[in-house]
């Protein structure tokens, strides 16, 4: 076999310590070493060490391969390095192989040296050895932020509601809607169970949830502004230049579909490059994950490894497609198996909706096909 002229190294995270480990393939060398958490300047001294060993045994500069596992560093480390020219691989730890025995030791020293295993191993055509994520450029990371800082402010929105009517059910009172306009007034005029007028502690104790929750209302129509203003500059002579513009304000066309849910599909999905259909189901989590072993035949459900909010958005969109749309093939195909079935059944069902129609509207945004009897909006 040729000697393979390149350097492996392979980068175990934390937030105090980051353990190297290096590979010259000329020597058969593997050291591990250890930095502090983010010291860059220190990783590439390592790495300059190990390429010279390396070009000193070949005869033109070595390539340097370099894989750490995505997580709570997110990308920058990986732009750091392609701007010093090496090249990146960042790593699904779900997909590393690992002994299946019921105890097994786990250090960071296996770990780097599982890490690195895995990089050679790809390098050298074992393409199952491990899965690699995509690095995204800043533009399209930025992108997120928006929908999903709505995502989690109109969670936070939810459990300030809840709590306001939990704390006044314990008085007996059951009406209070704390999303009316008229929310401070009527909250002095509310009465308990037995007649009385709200504790005083209890009443301010009220107007501070008030105070929290109208300031993630407020927080959210400016991110709902932000974001139709990103849809529609792109139906503007002079366009928009947020990342897949276009392509959500095409998909808006649709009866059905709205800027959420448009942004969602663009900004999670539709951005990235996806060889087939059964690929951009698998990255939703959209695809059934059977288990047959000898005799044994069983459905497990969903793989419900792919992108959890592209997949809530996807299920909860079938069902208004379903509504606004019940002309279309897909609306007819889930009728002709569903019929007036309740439950279970129609839920299975309208997953599978779900997968149909993200085809169709990444079909849709890519090539502009429209979903076959689909509607568009007047």
């Amino acid at each position: 076999m040729t000697p393979t002229n390149a350097v492996f190294v392979a980068i175990d995270m934390s937030k105090s310590t980051w353990l190297v480990a290096v590979h010259t393939p000329s020597d058969g060398r593997t050291g591990q070493h250890k930095v502090n958490g983010g010291d860059v300047a220190a990783l590439l001294s390592i790495v300059d060490r190990a390429r010279n060993r390396q070009a000193r045994a070949a005869i033109s500069p070595p390539a340097i391969h370099c894989c750490f596992e995505a997580g709570y560093d997110g990308f920058w480390l990986a732009r750091r390095l392609r701007a010093e020219q090496i090249e990146p691989y960042v790593v699904d730890p779900a997909s590393l192989r690992v002994d299946r025995r019921a105890k097994r030791a786990k250090t960071d020293r296996i770990d780097a040296s599982g890490l690195l295993r895995a990089l050679m191993s790809l390098h050298h055509g074992d393409f199952g050895a491990c899965r690699l994520v995509p690095i995204p450029t800043p533009e399209e990371e930025d992108a997120k932020r928006t929908h999903r800082e709505r995502q989690r402010l109109v969670k936070e929105r939810t459990g300030h509601i809840n709590r306001i009517k939990g704390l006044l059910a314990t008085q007996g009172s059951y009406e209070y809607q704390p999303l009316k306009q008229d929310r401070r007034r009527r909250l002095h005029e509310l009465r308990t169970g037995d007649g009385r007028p709200l504790p005083e502690r209890l009443l301010r104790e009220l107007s501070r949830e008030l105070d929290r929750l109208e300031l993630v209302i407020e927080q959210i129509g400016e991110i709902e502004e932000e974001r139709d203003a990103a849809i529609t500059a792109a139906d503007r002579p002079e366009g928009s230049t947020e990342p897949g513009a276009v392509m959500g304000s095409q998909l808006t066309r649709l009866r059905g579909v709205g800027p959420e849910t448009a942004t969602i599909l663009v900004r999670e999905a539709f951005y990235r490059s996806f060889t087939n259909r059964k690929a951009l189901a698998s990255y939703a989590g959209l695809t059934p994950s059977p288990y047959a072993s000898g005799e044994v035949r069983r459905d497990q459900g969903l793989d419900t490894s792919g992108n959890a909010l592209l997949r809530k958005a996807m299920v909860e969109l079938a069902w208004v497609w379903l509504r606004h749309q019940p002309d279309s093939a897909l609306s007819c195909w889930f009728r002709e198996r569903v019929g007036a079935q309740k439950g279970r059944i129609r839920r299975i069902a309208v997953v599978a909706l779900a997968r149909k129609l993200l085809v169709s509207l990444w079909r849709y945004a890519t090539t502009g096909l429209v979903p076959t009897g689909a509607i568009l909006k007047a």
